[in-house]
């Protein structure tokens, strides 16, 4: 039985799916905002993410380094709202 150790440590299906490859930057917070196009997470395109198992090692790693650079792409394009319809509250 696979279960995670409690003790911070990596659990077993993290070991079983570690690759020798760079990780994915996607920090989880999946969310393309609708001007900048960037995802508001980690900073790729659309266009970038769903490349991202196709590019080689020295595209990961170059474009890895270049996402810390987008981040002022987002500035002064206010903040990213998700697209349906708005919750609103009586």
């Amino acid at each position: 039985m696979v279960t995670d150790n409690p003790e911070g440590s990596p659990s077993d299906t993290d070991k079983v799916w570690k690759r020798n490859e760079p990780d994915s930057p996607c920090e989880k917070i999946c969310m393309i905002h609708p001007t900048a196009g960037l995802c508001i997470g980690c900073y790729r395109t659309a266009e970038e993410i769903a490349n991202w198992t196709s590019y080689n090692q020295k595209e990961r790693l170059t474009l890895k380094a270049e996402l810390p650079t987008r981040a002022d792409r987002l500035k002064g394009h206010g903040p990213a709202r998700r697209r349906g319809r708005s919750r609103r509250r009586p």
